[in-house]
């Protein structure tokens, strides 16, 4: 399984942060899986969120992007593309992980990568954090752009990496 040797993140001071989850509707039961988790990890966190639903992953980056002038901290991009007969898989997948990517760039707000690129439904079932799952990656995603928030605000006003003490 992919997850194999994923970090085991630490993650002080997220209290005060704000997290714009944005969840694609297409395949339900995969998308409540990967909603439950990010809402879970947020809960622990005791982060502040608000759950924004959109159609599909292709619509992912354009509301990501609004959402980032919205005040969060983060965004968490949630969502699933499973492998059909069509090329559409391929551009579904692309554009909206250049999307996403572009979104972070563009406004230095992190964007947590939670799009499973799948190519059966039983791979994005045991990649949603449902009992019986493999793996949470709605709560992977959401570690990694707190991750990311924290390591942001850690940086000295010189280019020097480290967290704030």
């Amino acid at each position: 399984m992919s997850g194999h040797g994923a970090p085991r993140l630490d993650l002080p001071g997220t209290a005060d942060l704000r997290v714009a989850v944005v969840a694609a509707s297409w395949h339900e039961q995969v998308m409540g899986g990967l909603v439950g988790g990010a809402t879970r990890a947020l809960d622990e966190l005791g982060a502040a969120y608000e759950v924004i639903r959109v159609p599909g992953a292709f619509e992912l980056p354009v509301v990501a992007k609004a959402a980032t002038s919205g005040g969060y901290d983060a965004v968490v991009a949630l969502g699933v593309v499973i492998r059909g007969g069509t090329p559409h898989f391929e551009y579904v997948c692309q554009a909206a992980t250049d999307g996403l990517a572009h979104v972070a760039l563009q406004t230095g707000v992190p964007v947590g990568f939670g799009l499973l690129t799948c190519d059966t439904e039983e791979q994005a079932l045991a990649r949603a954090g449902l009992p019986g799952s493999e793996e949470d990656k709605g709560r992977e995603a959401v570690e990694a752009a707190i991750a990311v928030v924290l390591t942001l605000r850690g940086m000295s006003p010189k280019g020097s990496v480290g967290f704030a003490s």
